[in-house]
């Protein structure tokens, strides 16, 4: 995933951000389908209309999240975004231990992206927009996994979110001329979508959305344990303490879900 955001940035520089963001959409939707094959039964009813409508929610999102880090600081987008699973989490919060786990992830979100609320307006509001989107990705996210045809709606969806945003491809005119700038943004949807969406579906089948939305707090800290290992960069004392602070309330919170979440 952070491959694949590394990526992106540097295709900004070639394509407005929501045109990167559809080339992920439309790359993504080749790999999967070629993958994938979903069958008959996907195509049809209920199922299709859920794998519709989650595939453009999770498009929309992926572009509201784009154009918000190309306003603002990543960090910044990052904890403004995470708003969206914060209160998926929040309204599953059942105990007393619960809502502590989910204070002590929030805080630790804020101390490891190192919020700064003074840049774009603009950029505020396309994360708080990520934000919604983002919860909509989980709660849809779960009714794919157990009541659709999970990656093989994945697959569908992300077809139909390549046709309903295609308006956006008018910002991609440069990528199309090089072979190298269109594999690298068809590079960003396996690395940034395939691979990581479809591990959700597998957790999604065995979790429940208020312990996944607590579960995604894990990303920064994962971000900043790459970021120590492969290029060097060392945590100030905030983002070593906020890191302490997610995995202390991941692990709370999981350790209590278990007794009342049933798998899928």
């Amino acid at each position: 995933m952070y491959a694949g955001a590394a990526v992106a940035v540097d295709l900004f520089g070639h394509a407005t951000p929501a045109g990167v963001a559809w080339l992920r959409c439309l790359g993504a939707a080749v790999v999967l389908l070629a993958w994938r094959r979903p069958g008959r039964a996907a195509w049809r009813g209920r199922r299709l209309l859920l794998a519709i409508v989650f595939g453009v929610v999770t498009a929309g999102m992926n572009v509201l999240f784009y154009e918000s880090i190309a306003r603002l600081p990543l960090g910044t987008a990052v904890a403004v975004e995470f708003a969206g699973p914060v209160v998926v989490a929040a309204l599953g919060s059942r105990t007393l231990r619960d809502v502590l786990a989910l204070l002590l992830v929030a805080a630790g979100v804020v101390a490891i992206t190192d919020v700064h609320l003074g840049g774009s307006f603009a950029g505020v509001m396309f994360a708080l927009g990520a934000a919604a989107a983002w919860a909509g990705y989980i709660l849809l996210g779960k009714r794919v996994a157990t009541d659709g045809d999970g990656i093989d709606s994945l697959a569908i969806g992300f077809a139909a979110g390549t046709v309903v945003l295609s308006p956006l491809a008018l910002g991609t005119g440069q990528v199309w001329s090089s072979p190298r700038l269109l594999g690298l943004g068809i590079g960003v949807g396996v690395l940034s979508t395939v691979v990581p969406y479809a591990l959700d579906q597998l957790v999604l089948r065995r979790v429940g959305q208020a312990r996944f939305a607590t579960l995604l707090a894990l990303l920064p800290v994962t971000a900043g344990v790459m970021g120590f290992a492969l290029l060097g960069q060392v945590p100030s004392v905030p983002e070593a303490a906020g890191t302490l602070a997610v995995v202390a309330g991941v692990a709370l919170r999981s350790r209590e879900s278990r007794a009342v979440e049933p798998p899928g």
